[in-house]
């Protein structure tokens, strides 16, 4: 749903941001770490906290991860001083998916309403953007991720019947999935940003099988839908020197651009990829064989 509205600033909520920068790391370095330096380097624990814009800048392609739930009103993005920009998207753009309840994005001066699973791109240029929850005892859950943009593309809603899907794997191998791409060339135009969800079969818990790297862009995995008391294990690293950071429900995970990026559950859950770089072909990826991954 789209609609033309005056910007909701009489209910603005009382709102914090925070912003984290991570340096980009080298493989040699990565060999090196133990479980806390991997964690501390790559591992994004918390995404959403109550009227809250939470950041991560990793400088693999200067790539924001963030999150906002929205609960006692409106609030707007803003850019952190970090970005030494006049407002958040005068070089950006942003994606945006809904983990949470029914929310809205205005971005303009048009609201776009988000149900669960839905998504929006925001084109670089817009200086308005401004997000709320339809019930605050079910708030919307906006995951955000952002990139450079070097011109304007058109802000687009996108549902899940709009999505480009394809359907992968099998329950023999444990990766029967369904991809779902959202913000991606084949979809609608943008910089470099691309963006979708995995959503696991049941009885099946892993994604991104065969493994692969993929030097012209770099990837964030943000995991969801894993049910209480259960957990994902992350695989990452170069694909004969792998590393492994064990991560909860709505946790975020950088992936640099020389390693692998995947993942096995104790149940079936769900996960959102964002990617950046110099190429938009989803399919540009090299790929390492099961039996030679160390």
């Amino acid at each position: 749903m789209q609609t033309e509205l005056t910007p909701v600033a009489d209910n603005q909520a009382e709102q914090t941001v925070t912003f984290e920068s991570r340096y980009a790391s080298s493989p040699n370095e990565v060999k090196g770490m133990n479980t806390e330096q991997l964690r501390q380097n790559f591992l994004i624990e918390t995404v959403f906290v109550a009227d809250q814009f939470r950041w991560v800048l990793s400088f693999f392609d200067r790539y924001l991860t963030g999150g906002v739930m929205p609960v006692a009103g409106t609030l707007t993005l803003e850019a952190p001083d970090q970005l030494k920009a006049t407002y958040f998207l005068e070089r950006r753009e942003l994606g945006i998916i809904n983990v949470g309840g029914p929310g809205r994005v205005v971005a303009g001066g048009v609201a776009y309403d988000l149900e669960y699973k839905e998504a929006l791109y925001i084109g670089q240029g817009t200086q308005d953007v401004q997000f709320l929850s339809h019930d605050e005892a079910k708030p919307a859950k906006f995951y955000l991720n952002s990139t450079p943009a070097h011109r304007n593309y058109p802000t687009r809603k996108v549902s899940r019947a709009e999505a480009d899907v394809v359907t992968l794997g099998s329950l023999e191998t444990a990766n029967h999935r369904t991809i779902n791409k959202l913000l991606v060339n084949s979809v609608l135009p943008t910089c470099q940003l691309q963006m979708g969800m995995t959503e696991l079969k049941a009885g099946s818990i892993w994604n991104t099988m065969p493994a692969h790297t993929h030097d012209r862009r770099m990837e964030v995995y943000f995991y969801f839908e894993v049910p209480e008391g259960q957990s994902v294990c992350h695989f990452m690293g170069q694909p004969r020197e792998t590393r492994h950071i064990w991560m909860q429900n709505e946790q975020a995970v950088i992936s640099p651009n020389w390693s692998i990026h995947s993942g096995a559950g104790t149940s079936n859950y769900t996960f959102i990829w964002g990617m950046a770089g110099e190429n938009l072909d989803y399919g540009d990826m090299d790929f390492s064989p099961i039996t030679e991954l160390r």
